[in-house]
């Protein structure tokens, strides 16, 4: 089969956004292209068509491709979790929870043999694969059990590209070095150079560019200027980069860090809002006083609700919603804002039960079923009858409890038609919902903004606009544009 492979330097290196240019540029090319990557650690996760997860840098790909997004295209993720461990993703299911030490004892085999079965399914369906590896291929203690990186390549022969961030400075040094502590049949496998995340006069780098030419006997394919965009991001290491720099902006939404925080791309839609300033705020950080506070997802609804406590954000977050602002929990954060969480089949821990927030007048209870599915469903809040979809990932099952509503006089109602998907207080001030994606909805994100917006006295928003999905596709236009003004594509691509 034909395939590309993206390497990096190190993590954050812009494999990931290079991948998915590539998957565009190939596509008006006239290229059948999917992405692809063996093993992803993450936990920013999608659900397919068919209820399978995987990991979202590669869904993203697969849009830059054109296709629908599919388990064969990551086949093994892993979802850090607490005590050092990661859940076990492989094509689309759960396969256990494992430390490092037993995954390679116990996953590398099994790993190895689905990662050939779906790149044979691709191979048969696709012109060409664009595969991406992990973290850096030169981890020399790491190599025996690698996965993801110069293994694939050497398993597709592919060309392969080497990605740099000259951002965080000693770019000649992490290229050269990679380059050393490749074998033989890895190095020759390289192709091409690119360095990204630059900054400044690109001259200034001509001198330095022609010397590691000269040295590894490597093209350089091209220098890519920084990139500011609200694309996806593939772990929390990027959500260094992720605080809104807007300087004009009129609603103030704080999402909290948790230590375990999953699928924060949902909050991007928000940051897209020109109106929005987004800032993610670590929990032993003073809370002020937003327009809204956002609890995220997590891998670990306990333990994340457990430092909440600690460091005073719970008591921040609790007094904050007393004084009538405005909380929204999406699936982890919303089984905290409940008034307590079991656990016991001990899936988190030793901790069978943990007292949450007491916002939501429900409980929640982690069960070994994980539901992992697409939905389509109808709002009746903020404003009734409009169409939302999204996805479900979580292993709790979260409902009302109807004396502690009686008792707290807590009036609450269904969010959507279906009752199980989330549930809003009386006076519309604290959310709960399971669906990731809610804030891709346009109108949905747009209404719910509105609320906030009237508490200022700011004029609404217009609600009749199009899903967020229309803005991505016009921001992977933007990234592959962009990409393509400072990538020597054609050369790299001959002998394809």
């Amino acid at each position: 089969m034909t395939a590309i492979m993206v390497v990096g330097t190190t993590s954050h290196a812009g494999k990931s956004s290079l991948v998915t240019a590539l998957c565009r540029l190939l596509w008006r090319r006239g290229w059948l292209v999917t992405p692809f990557k063996g093993q992803n650690m993450a936990l920013n996760a999608y659900v397919t068509a068919t209820g399978g997860e995987m990991g979202y840098a590669q869904a993203l790909q697969a849009w830059g491709a054109k296709i629908p997004p599919r388990v064969e295209m990551n086949p093994i993720l892993l979802k850090p979790q607490g005590n050092m461990t990661s859940q076990v993703i492989i094509k689309g299911k759960v396969a256990g929870v494992t430390n490092a030490k037993e995954y390679y004892q116990n996953y590398f085999d099994r790993g190895w043999n689905a990662i050939i079965e779906c790149l044979d399914i691709l191979g048969e369906e696709f012109d060409l694969i664009v595969c991406e590896g992990a973290g850096s291929p030169a981890e020399i203690n790491l190599k025996h059990r690698d996965l993801t990186n110069m293994r694939v390549a050497k398993h597709l022969n592919a060309k392969t590209i080497l990605v740099a961030d000259i951002e965080r400075g000693g770019v000649f040094a992490h290229i050269v070095g990679t380059l050393e502590l490749l074998e033989p049949e890895e190095r020759s496998l390289i192709k091409g150079i690119v360095i990204n995340k630059f900054r400044g006069d690109k001259t200034l780098l001509d001198s330095g560019i022609e010397w590691l030419e000269n040295y590894t006997n490597i093209p350089v394919l091209g220098v890519i200027p920084w990139f500011d965009s609200t694309l996806p991001s593939e772990d929390s290491l990027s959500l260094l980069d992720k605080t809104s720099r807007k300087k004009d902006y009129e609603l103030k939404i704080v999402v909290i860090k948790l230590p375990h925080i999953s699928n924060f791309t949902d909050f991007d839609p928000l940051e897209a809002e020109e109106s929005v300033f987004i800032e993610y705020l670590e929990p032993n950080k003073p809370l002020g006083y937003p327009d809204a506070v956002i609890i995220p997802g997590t891998k670990t609804s306990i333990e994340d609700l457990e430092i909440l406590k600690k460091t005073g954000m719970m008591t921040q977050i609790q007094e904050y919603a007393q004084s009538g602002g405005t909380v929204i929990g999406i699936c982890g954060g919303f089984q905290m804002l409940g008034n307590i969480i079991s656990d016991p089949d001990h899936l988190e821990g030793s901790q069978e039960n943990c007292q949450g927030l007491d916002l939501l007048p429900v409980q929640t209870i982690l069960k070994r079923e994980k539901i992992t599915r697409q939905r389509e469903v109808s709002a009746n809040y903020p404003q009734k009858g409009l169409p939302v979809d999204g996805y479900e990932i979580h292993q709790g099952y979260t409902e009302i409890i109807p004396s502690l509503r009686k008792q707290k006089k807590m009036d609450c109602f269904p969010l959507f038609d279906d009752q199980t998907l989330g549930i809003v207080n009386d006076t519309q001030t604290i959310w709960g919902c399971y669906l990731h994606g809610i804030f891709d909805n346009g109108a949905w994100r747009r209404a719910w903004l509105n609320t906030l917006r009237q508490k200022r006295g700011l004029p609404s928003l217009p609600t009749g606009i199009s899903n967020y999905r229309q803005q991505r596709e016009d921001l992977l236009d933007s990234l592959a544009d962009f990409v393509e003004q400072h990538l020597d594509l054609e050369s790299f691509l001959q002998n394809i």
